[in-house]
């Protein structure tokens, strides 16, 4: 179809944006041809009109599908473009956290500016051996391809790392050298793969620096060749360096830095070793402070100063040596600061003794004089004459910088030289993979000689890449056979010959050098002169006539002339390097002899300058006679050279191309800048790879996934069994034009769209299906719905109508009953209501009558007693009125006269003290007297007449008072009467009121008295509730506190339990955690076994002629197969610190530090061994001649060695018979006891049982020191036994040892008795305690017998007292009570915790004291005796047992006995037809024979060559997993039968008394045992590392890749990078694959006889690896996190249950090894929109750490178009939610942890005696006893 017609109403196309470079839109509707405008609308809502170009009428590029936005490989989008690859970049960096992307054959990689976990050592190992689409896009991934191809296809490789200062290239560059060295390791002891990384901290402090742009820039280029052997195991490594930045050392821009390197001198100035350099603060230098950044945040210049210097040393430069680079480097600093003097403008001076410049000196060792002077003048020569011209101040700076360069620049190539020989490769190198680490496309405001040259190095890099991209697609073209078009792609080739061919750019800038009086601008004129108007890539600048322009393939770039011909010249004077060679300094000189020696473009020339180096260290070699010629090069030619030695190399290798990109400008992390993005997209070729794709056929399928995918585009009809011709036919049919797509041998190649349009067809019929199926199902729905309510209906409606018709007929009984009711009721209450009223009325006339007559007869009394009371208050009021006025009218008078007879008084005063008043009174005084005198006589008379009148007043006033008494003494009589009536009247009234008043009071007293009886009866009743209340509360408060009391006891004794369990389970765990250590150190010493044998096996290939006086021993007793019987104490006498990683096979990938660790500690342990072989040796001697000498002394006669045989064993007779008489009284004492006391968990009980376990302990520490004793005897006796034979000769020098140490045994033996005697009488002693302790136990019944008494005596006393006080007696008693049992419990408790403490610091102590028993015994075991005896001597006590059925064999047949039956059995054969663990039943029969015979040393040969050939045939036959099962099940039924009849209690529980008769007598193997469980932990984990090698192939494919349930998961649109087809092919693993090898398994170990217990362990160890590598792979692809394929997992995890529960093996375990896959499949089909699915996912997913989660959630991708994205801020919502959650941040599960293994004892029913021996077995020397 033609491409405008996908442009229809809803398509999305993208359009230009200023700001975010390309917007989306969607259009409004169809397009038409013609339409000059689109009718759009963005995606924020916005409708806009886009104009057309009318000249093009390009439409503007369409928009992928959703379903194809975040793709691995750009190539997989249907639209190639540029706007297309940007948004899938951008949404796969911010919204998904991807940095990786495919483009093609490119890796670009996106700079986080953030730490990722995706770098560790399981991700590498994750991708070791995987293809490259197969893996979600990583740096690993690529750096496998190369390792793969070059493994491949034999041919070398490189790794072209490219991008922008800052993007991340030397991070992705030491990356891809880590994966190198992690994967493959080293072929040698030197430990290149670590000199290979600590090349990267040396290189980065010297050559890299901070810029505005990075904080860790390679201000130079490198190309790093690791080169393999012929197993492609490193073997070295070379390093060519290009192009350093040099005027670095001199110059730095604002906020930037110099190298790392001075920054770290500076910061650890302070150090001894540095005091001599005199430096200081980087602020201090010149050179260290013109950026004005001295620090870079979160870097430590003095750690990593360290580093380097750590680093250093690895690499082989020694102190001296790196003492001489720092004094270089300081030296540098102090020449920064070097200032000048002018004396004229020509002419300037150092000033004297100026001390920058004489420390220089001093570090140089040069002479200050003849420096100072030559940094001021130069030496000019003529043809005739030579002079000294004196320099002005700017150019002796100048010079002074070129100087300081030209030193670092040499200094850098010595490092860089010293690297290489660190890492040269001493042997033949087979094969390399080149990692070039070199500067992308550069442009700045202002672009000099540096831009230039790189510029011109990406020009020739871009040529290579196209050329490249352009053959692949012509390979793949012809490959598939489909017609090959020519595709048109950008040819750089012109820009190149405008830069390097004769006469362009850098020609004429060699020729201008050359000119005596050369200049920028004459060199610019040439330019414009020879290219202007003549080359369309070269222009000039309007505004410029010191510049040019070049048109690059990535942008144009203008370039400044001025300084071009100084940088490409760049020299130095010659007599500043003279003064400099003049030096006493040999590392100095060595720098300037190495420019000397080896061709370099530092040597002099004639003309007496020096140009300084841009150029590798190891250039092309040069012919002879050409030296002269090399030396005039400049810099610009010799880069051109080394530039095409460089793509020498890359053609000469097969590219891989990492493109790293740098978001922003800012370092903020995931941030996503569009232009800086788009800018270096196009720079670095991306997009031209996309175009060159686009331009042919991008889009390829498979015909397999073109069924798969398109399926549902065809019909019934169009399907046939070609698949092949079913996708051309469906083609032809759905794309009319048939150059839009090509079919190819094995897959469809279509043009750029039409995979769009293919999924526009495909959604379009789904979703048509879609809507036909919810069209049925909505109707169908609606149907039914319909139907049900009408018949709902019609039921309601009968059930309503009879209902209604009932109520009515029900109303019309009730109305006429209601009618008749209310005649009746109604008259009832107009009677009553009559009778009421009249009632009522009467009642009112009675009493209103009566009120109005009281109320009249009240008011005429009222009325008479307010006339008497007036009457008498009038008279009262009026006489106390007329008393009141008297009273104050003489009191007015008696004042008045006083007043007046003071002023009186007061004048005659006055007048008696004046003499004129004396004077006038006597003038007047005798007028007055006669006055006076008259006065007196006129008032005589008067006085006379008065006093007659007043007699006879007096006489009238008598007799008036007589009459007047008499009347008042009338009246008074009557006045009293009167008042008698009226009190009369008075009291009667009172009386009458008073016995109102007492009936009043009467009456209330009445109704108090009843309210009082009232409320006494009610108080009363109250109180007797209130008592019973009281008294249930008691009894519930009592029943309460009996359940607190029950409940506490409860608590303390849960607590206990539970504290119990916990400190069993965390004891549990340490037992795991130990075991799995043990285990561990197991597999690490197996490993170094297998390394000591190949060790070995090499030596001897090597050594042709065996050693003289050695005598080879026979196979199965040779030194490398008995060395390390006794492991356990072997690799616990090591004590290796190391962490247990699983052995692969021999090409597999191992941990190579671990690896030469290892190596090292065998070296070791071969020299001790041979140390301890001379010591042996030594010994031996001696024993010889203590045995010469015994010899000459007189024999000892038999029967004295049989008497001490006798004693010993008499002390053993003594031993167990006090040990029974212990247990007899204890036994006693517990019976006599009262049950009481003897309780468990009695005090006295405890105390008891404690002394007698301590009595015990310490009989079984004396036994033990018996057996040490035996021990001791026995090795002694050994000790000296001869080296070669075991006849009768040993047994006459275990005689003479007999009678040697017949003085010891006997000091022994009587030491023994005299402990004996001492336990016996501390068991008297023991027996008189106990005596004590029982009286005072009685003592203690006693007093609690008393305390009972004055209990109850208290409870009699307290149920006198009263209720109140009774209660709260009996409540105080009770918290008494209840207090102290509480303590009681609490006392018992810290009796506990004191008894599990002190047993746990025992355990510890006993368990160092085995440690270091073991210890002493392994360093007490020397390699000769393990030589000579293959297991050290093993203390076998004696037992006293019957002998019954057994094998017998002869001592010469053993090794036959091995060999038929453990060296050539075939465990098929042995499974099949015979009983199940035969071969161990046989070999337990014959150690019975042994056993029977007392021949100690029969058994350990026996067991000996057994462990040996076991681990023989192991060894040989290891890979197969019938083999390893066979004698994993045969080694654990031997270990279990040397249990079962050890004749312990413990494992005698199950055993008939026929198996009981057949415990072994004599020997107690114990020993043996643990040795015995060690070989089995060993071939368990063989085991394991077999199925694991048997089922990682077919996990992948099996549980992930392949459609178990098909149709489920369609097929998504693929790459270049073509994944692992999810169809199942012919030799594609399935599920049914996976559960048939299970089933293999199974059945084998079944059939082998394999405990159950140990398969169920074997199951869960397959599950989890199954689960862990599913569950890997599912976070690293991206294509397997949809919800399909969750569907798929999550049924195919039911699968695995299902076979689970087939071999009723549920639980073993291995399904909760599953949990976490379990979880990531329900987290890919479960809702994650809302904060409700948050909450659910986190509680969901409690077995997947944070990291799994998020990863899951940003991989997610949907696979159908009806499937929705997981956005973004859910992601977040999930994080807050698990911030708090503690658990690994590791991403993937370690796949090669092995559980701890265990070997329950299980005892055998098979009786020994029925056992018969096949004669199949070839065991016909073995009879039957």
């Amino acid at each position: 179809m033609a491409a405008s017609e996908l442009y229809t109403k809803y398509a999305r196309v993208w359009i230009p944006d200023p700001e975010e470079v390309w917007k989306s839109a969607e259009l409004l509707k169809d397009y038409k041809p013609g339409d000059k405008v689109l009718q759009l609308r963005l995606e924020e809502g916005k409708e806009l009109e886009y104009c057309l170009d009318p000249k093009t009428k390009e439409l503007p590029p369409l928009r992928n599908p959703d379903i194809l936005v975040g793709e691995n490989d750009l190539t997989a989008l249907s639209y190639l473009h540029e706007p297309a690859v940007l948004h899938n970049l951008k949404v796969r960096f911010i919204d998904s956290k991807l940095i990786y992307t495919y483009c093609g054959i490119v890796l670009v990689a996106i700079n986080p500016y953030e730490q990722l976990p995706i770098y560790g050592e399981d991700i590498i190992n994750a991708y070791s051996g995987q293809n490259m689409g197969d893996m979600d896009p990583h740096i690993f991934a690529v750096a496998e391809e190369a390792y793969k191809q070059m493994a491949r296809d034999e041919r070398n490789q490189s790794i072209i790392v490219s991008g922008e200062s800052g993007a991340g290239k030397t991070v992705s560059a030491k990356y891809a050298m880590r994966y190198f060295a992690t994967v493959s390791g080293s072929a040698s002891e030197a430990n290149v793969e670590e000199k290979v990384l600590a090349s990267n901290p040396i290189m980065e402090s010297i050559g890299n620096a901070k810029t505005t742009r990075n904080d860790n820039s390679s201000r130079f280029g490198k190309y790093i060749e690791i080169g393999f052997d012929k197993r492609y195991r490193i073997i070295g490594a070379n390093m060519r360096t290009y192009l350093l930045e040099k005027s670095r050392v001199v110059f730095q821009a604002e906020e930037e830095r110099n190298y790392h390197i001075f920054y770290q001198l500076c910061a650890s100035a302070a150090l001894p070793e540095f005091k001599t350099l005199r430096l200081g603060n980087a602020n201090f230098f010149h050179y260290t402070k013109q950026g004005g950044s001295p620090m870079i945040d979160g870097v430590d210049d003095a750690k990593e100063m360290v580093n380097t210097r750590q680093a250093c040393t690895l690499l082989g430069i020694s102190d001296s040596y790196q003492m001489g680079i720092f004094r270089i480097l300081a030296g540098i600093l102090h020449l920064g600061n070097v200032e000048f003097a002018s004396r004229d403008s020509d002419s300037c001076t150092v000033p004297p003794k100026h001390e920058p410049l004489t420390i220089f000196c001093d570090l140089m060792g040069v002479e200050y004089e003849e420096m100072s002077h030559w940094l001021c003048h130069r030496k000019l020569a003529t043809a005739t004459e030579t002079y000294i011209k004196p320099i002005s101040k700017l150019h002796a700076i100048n010079a002074r910088d070129a100087l300081a360069k030209h030193i670092y620049a040499n200094l850098f190539n010595w490092i860089v030289d010293h690297v290489n020989k660190a890492l040269h490769a001493t042997v033949k190198q087979h094969s390399f993979i080149g990692v070039l680490d070199i500067y992308g496309f550069e442009t700045f405001e202002i672009n000099s000689f540096e831009q230039f040259c790189i510029n011109y190095a990406n020009e020739k890099l871009q040529q290579q890449f196209n050329m490249h991209v352009f053959k692949l697609e012509q390979e793949e073209y012809m490959k598939e056979q489909i017609p090959w078009t020519l595709i048109d792609f950008y040819d750089n080739q012109p820009c190149i010959n405008l830069i390097e061919a004769k006469m362009g750019v850098l020609d004429l800038l060699d020729e201008e050098c050359k000119m005596p009086k050369g200049s920028d601008d004459s060199w610019a004129q040439k330019l414009y002169n020879t290219h202007l108007n003549k080359c369309a890539l070269f222009e000039k600048p309007r505004m410029s006539n010191k510049a040019f322009i070049i048109k690059h393939f990535a942008d144009k770039v203008e370039y400044q002339c001025e300084g071009f011909l100084e940088k490409n010249k760049d020299t130095v004077y010659e007599e500043q390097i003279k003064v400099l060679k003049s030096s006493k300094f040999k590392l100095l000189l060595e720098l300037f002899q190495d420019e000397e020696k080896v061709l370099s473009p530092t040597s002099a020339t004639p003309s007496g300058r020096v140009p300084l180096s841009r150029m590798p260290i190891k250039p092309a070699k040069a012919r002879p006679g050409q030296a002269s010629k090399e030396h005039k090069k400049t810099v610009g030619h010799q880069f051109r050279n080394s530039l095409h030695l460089l793509m020498e190399t890359l053609n000469a290798t097969t590219p891989h191309y990492v493109r790293c990109i740098k978001p922003n400008d800012f370092k903020f992390p995931f941030t996503f800048d569009e232009k800086r993005a788009v800018q270096q997209l196009r720079a670095c070729g991306v997009l031209e790879t996309i175009r060159i794709s686009a331009a042919g056929f991008p889009s390829r399928w498979t015909y397999q996934e073109f069924f798969s995918r398109y399926r549902v585009l065809m019909k019934q009809k169009d399907v046939l069994g070609d698949r092949k011709q079913t996708c051309k036919n469906v083609l032809e049919k759905l794309i009319q034009d048939k150059d839009k797509y090509q079919f190819g041998k094995t897959k469809i190649f279509f043009r750029a769209g039409q995979v769009a349009y293919l999924e526009k067809i495909r959604a379009d019929k789904l979703r048509a299906a879609c809507i036909r199926i919810q069209k049925t199902i909505r109707g169908w729905l609606m149907r039914k719905k319909y139907m049900r309510m009408r018949r709902a209906a019609i039921t309601i409606q009968r059930h309503v109508r009879g209902y209604q018709a009932r109520c009515y007929a029900t109303f019309l009984r009730r109305t006429r009953a209601a009618i008749t009711i209310q005649k009746f009721q109604r008259m009832y209450v107009v009677r009553k209501r009559y009778r009421c009223m009249r009632d009522a009325t009467i009642a009112l006339q009675a009493l209103l009558r009566g009120y109005m007559v009281r109320n009249k007869y009240q008011m005429m009394l009222r009325e008479h007693k307010c006339v008497v009371l007036q009457k008498h208050v009038r008279g009262w009021l009026a006489r106390r009125r007329y008393r009141r006025t008297l009273r104050a009218i003489v009191y007015l008078q008696c004042c008045y006269r006083r007043m007046m007879a003071k002023r009186e008084l007061k004048k005659l005063k006055i007048e008696a003290r004046s003499v004129e008043r004396y004077k006038k009174l006597h003038i007047g005084l005798e007028n007055k007297i006669m006055q006076l005198q008259r006065k007196i006589d006129e008032q005589n008379k008067e006085y006379k007449s008065l006093l007659e009148k007043m007699n006879s007043l007096e006489l009238t006033y008598s007799t008036e008072t007589e009459k007047l008494r008499s009347d008042v003494e009338r009246l008074r009589m009557s006045e009293e009467e009167a008042k008698n009536a009226t009190n009369r009247v008075l009291s009667l009234q009172e009386e009458i009121a008073k016995l109102r008043k007492e009936l009043h009071q009467t009456q209330s007293e009445k109704k108090s008295i009843e309210e009082r009886a009232d409320k006494y009866k009610h108080e009363t009743e109250q109180l007797v509730s209130e008592l019973k209340e009281q008294n249930s509360l008691l009894k519930t408060e009592k029943e309460e506190l009996n359940r607190r009391i029950h409940d506490q006891a409860k608590e303390i004794t849960e607590s206990m339990e539970k504290k119990l369990v916990e400190e069993t389970k965390q004891l549990e765990l340490d037992l795991n955690d130990e075991r799995l250590r043990y285990q561990n150190l197991l597999n690490e010493f197996s490993r170094l076994e297998e390394r000591y044998d190949d060790l070995k096996d090499e030596m001897n290939l090597m050594v042709s002629i065996p050693k003289p006086g050695h005598k080879r021993t026979d196979s199965t007793h040779s030194s490398n197969e008995s060395e390390y019987t006794f492991s356990s104490e072997i690799t616990e006498a090591e004590d290796l610190p190391l962490r247990m990683e699983e052995p692969s096979e021999k090409k597999a990938a191992l941990d190579m530090s671990l690896f030469l660790k290892l190596q090292k500690r065998v070296s070791e342990l071969e020299q001790e061994k041979q140390s301890l072989q001379d010591e042996l040796d030594r010994k031996e001697e001696q024993a010889l001649r203590a045995k010469a000498k015994e010899e000459e002394r007189p024999p000892i006669r038999g029967a004295e060695l049989e008497y001490e045989s006798l004693k010993r064993q008499e002390l053993e007779s003594e031993n167990k018979k006090l040990k029974n008489e212990l247990n007899e009284l204890q036994k006693a004492l517990t019976e006599t006891r009262a049950p009481e006391v003897t309780a468990p968990g009695a005090p006295a009980y405890r105390v008891l049982l404690d002394q007698l376990t301590s009595v015990s302990e310490e009989l079984e520490v004396r036994k033990e020191e018996v057996l040490i004793l035996r021990s001791q005897l026995v090795s002694q006796k050994e000790a000296i036994q001869p080296k070669h034979t075991m006849t009768d000769a040993t047994i006459l020098l275990e005689d003479v040892q007999k009678m040697k140490d017949k003085g010891e045994i006997a000091q022994a033996y009587i030491g023994l008795k005299e402990t004996n005697r001492l336990l016996e009488s501390q068991l008297q002693s023991q027996k008189k305690s106990h005596e004590n302790e029982l009286e005072s136990l009685r003592g203690e019944i006693q007093s609690l017998k008393e305390e009972n008494n004055r209990q109850q005596q208290l409870l009699a006393q307290n149920l006198q007292l009263p209720p109140e006080a009774r209660i709260e007696a009996s409540l105080q008693h009770e918290i008494t009570r209840l207090t102290n049992e509480n303590l009681d419990l609490m006392e018992q408790l810290e009796k506990q915790d004191k008894t599990v403490r002190k047993l746990k610091k025992q355990l510890k102590v006993f368990a160092k004291k085995i440690g270091e028993l073991e210890v002493g015994q392994m360093e007490n075991t020397s390699p000769g005796q393990i030589i000579d005896e293959p297991i050290r001597p093993v203390n076998i006590p004696r037992k006293e047992k019957d002998f019954q059925g057994m094998l017998e064999y002869k001592k010469e047949d053993e090794q036959k006995l091995v060999k038929n039956l453990i060296l050539e059995l075939k465990p098929r054969g042995v499974a099949v037809n015979l009983i199940p663990g035969l071969p161990a039943y046989i070999l337990f029969m014959c150690v019975r024979h042994a056993d029977y015979l007392n021949d100690d040393q029969k058994v350990r040969s026996l067991l000996t060559s057994t462990i040996n050939g076991i681990k023989k045939v192991l060894k040989k036959r290891g890979d197969d997993f019938e083999t390893v099962s066979f004698w994993l099940s045969n080694t654990c039924r031997f270990l279990h039968c040397l249990k079962q009849y050890s004749g312990e209690e413990g494992f005698m529980k199950h055993n008939t008394p026929r198996q009981n008769e057949h415990c072994l007598t004599n020997f107690d193997l114990a020993e043996y045992r643990q040795v015995l469980s060690d070989l089995a932990i060993q071939i368990y984990q063989q085991l394991v590392r077999v199925l694991e090698n048997i089922l990682q192939p077919m996990i992948v494919s099996g549980m992930l890749e392949h459609e178990t349930i098909q149709g489920v998961s369609g097929v998504k649109p693929t790459g270049l990078r073509k994944r692992t087809s999810s169809i199942a092919d012919e030799g594609t693993y399935t599920l049914d694959s996976i559960i048939r090898q299970l089933n293999s398994f199974h059945s084998v170990m079944c059939q082998h006889g394999m405990d159950p217990e140990l398969i169920k362990q074997v199951v869960k160890q397959m599950f989890y690896i199954i689960g862990a590598i599913t569950l890997n792979n599912l976070l690293l692809r991206k294509d397997m996190c949809s919800w399909s394929k969750g569907m798929q997992i999550r049924y195919n995890v039911s699968q695995l249950e299902e076979w689970l529960r087939d071999k009723n093996l549920m639980n073993s375990g291995a399904k909760e090894t599953l949990e976490p896959l379990i979880q990531a499949a329900q987290l890919l089909q479960v809702k994650k929109k809302t904060d409700e699915d948050a909450e659910a996912i986190c509680s969901m997913c409690n077995a997947l750490t944070t990291a799994q989660i998020v990863k899951v959630l940003n991989l997610y991708t949907p696979v159908n178009e009806f499937e929705e994205r997981v956005l973004v801020s859910f992601i977040r919502t999930i994080q807050v939610r698990l911030r708090d959650r503690k658990d690994s941040p590791q991403l993937l599960m370690d796949a090669k942890h092995i559980f701890p293994v265990t070997f329950p004892f299980n005892p055998s029913s098979l009786a020994l005696e029925t056992i018969q021996i096949p004669a199949s077995l070839g065991l016909g020397f073995i009879s039957r006893v």
